[in-house]
């Protein structure tokens, strides 16, 4: 891995592929793309962040990664660093309605896999992932180089840089985020859609150990997620992810932390026990966002430049993780026939493959929404028996499961 910043470059600035973004999909991305034997440019506006030490309080930001994430991040090197660092596993899930009788729980052995997923920071993956990166040597690095400009060349796309540099290659790929910029100059429309909801998020300590166990009870339409953590052996901490109205979550964080801690203990039924609020408690507004189109000649979108949605089923980084791992599966397969990787023909197959899993999981987190924010009395006898006849099928519940843990569709050969 080459690194990069204003004080200097590499002297060659044509790249088989650009990046832009070195989150957690951009950087997995880059990875499997300069794995196939391709020059790639991965590109950071923010600065370069220091390699994470696990110590102490997890960070506030978690993911809730599936098995096939899991062996994704294993193929890249990444999993083996972030258990050395810090993983919890959880092998069931409970999940019920706080304004009725309604209640399901799911367990690994149902499912026929050893976890349901693992609850990581996201500080650790992205840690795990930034190491792996130094010893692709194929990979130059742009930190602190906010992207000016995305143009078309004669050969594919071409960036214009803060620092004054001028990168191009056959294809460009944003992994920048909700937000993101490359989007925006490429002129690809987002449906977005405000939630009307905002994520309060925070570390507690609980009075009971969580058992391997993510809760979520559905409160007046609000999902409220208890995830499991483990600090240095204690099995009594967890991630708080409560999404609720923008004023509720206001309130919320005006508390003392002992008032906080009482909220959500009461919140949650005293199933945990006493709830001890043990960091300041963050809140990011949520908003749905589809992009119209994925592609264009020379440009992909990817995570969360493609999509974002609603945490209550935890499914974001997973689906971000995905499209790189099909994006890198279709490019890299062009790359080593001699075909062109950058054209439509090979970025369709992409988009055809992603867009319609993204596009369901989107659809089942409104629906989700609008199910259990609704006071209908028939709509709340509905999930009530809905939940319920559920946790008794055991066959349905197992197919749910497997959808939950990632094994959808044609997976490509680096998730398997």
């Amino acid at each position: 891995m080459q690194t990069s910043n204003e004080s200097g470059a590499p002297a060659e600035n044509g790249f088989d592929a650009i990046v832009v973004g070195a989150g957690m999909v951009g950087s997995t991305l880059s990875w499997l793309l300069a794995d196939a034997g391709m020059q790639v440019a991965l590109v950071e506006a923010q600065a370069q962040p220091p390699l994470h030490e696990v110590s102490g309080l997890p960070s506030p930001r978690v993911s809730a990664l599936t098995p096939v994430s899991q062996r994704l991040l294993t193929h890249i090197g990444a999993w083996p660093l972030m258990v050395n660092a810090r993983v919890t596993p959880y092998r069931y899930m409970q999940v019920w309605d706080a304004e009725g009788s309604g209640e399901i729980s799911f367990s690994a052995d149902e499912a026929g896999v050893s976890v349901l997923g693992h609850i990581v920071e996201n500080d650790v993956t992205l840690s795990a992932l930034h190491t792996t990166l130094q010893d692709q040597g194929r990979v130059s690095i742009f930190f602190g180089t906010p992207v000016d400009a995305l143009e078309a060349s004669t050969s594919g796309r071409q960036l214009r840089l803060a620092n004054g540099q001028s990168l191009h290659a056959p294809l460009v790929v944003a992994a920048d985020g909700a937000r993101s910029v490359l989007r925006d100059m490429a002129g690809i429309d987002v449906v977005s859609e405000a939630m009307g909801q905002e994520a309060l998020v925070t570390t507690v300590r609980c009075g009971y150990p969580h058992g391997d166990t993510a809760r979520q009870a559905f409160i007046d339409g609000c999902p409220l997620a208890f995830l499991p953590l483990t600090v240095e052996g204690d099995p009594h901490y967890c991630s708080i992810v409560w999404s609720t109205t923008p004023a509720h979550a206001e309130a919320l964080c005006q508390l003392s932390r002992e008032a906080l801690g009482e909220a959500l203990g009461h919140a949650l039924g005293e199933r945990m026990g006493a709830v001890s609020v043990c960091d300041k408690a963050h809140r990011f507004a949520l908003v749905q966002r589809h992009a119209v189109h994925y592609v264009q000649p020379h440009f992909a979108l990817v995570g969360d430049a493609a999509h974002s949605l609603h945490p209550l089923a935890g499914q974001g980084a997973n689906l971000g993780l995905m499209d790189a791992a099909v994006l890198a599966d279709e490019v890299t397969s062009a790359w080593r026939r001699g075909a062109p990787w950058g054209e439509l023909s090979t970025l369709s197959r992409y988009a055809r493959r992603r867009r319609g899993d993204n596009r369901a999981m989107l659809a089942l987190m409104k629906g989700f929404k609008t199910l259990f924010g609704s006071h209908d009395p028939a709509l709340t006898l509905v999930r009530n028996l809905g939940m319920s006849g559920l946790h008794r099928l055991t066959p349905l519940k197992r197919m749910v499961m497997r959808q939950a843990t990632g094994e959808r569709g044609r997976l490509p050969a680096s998730c398997r």
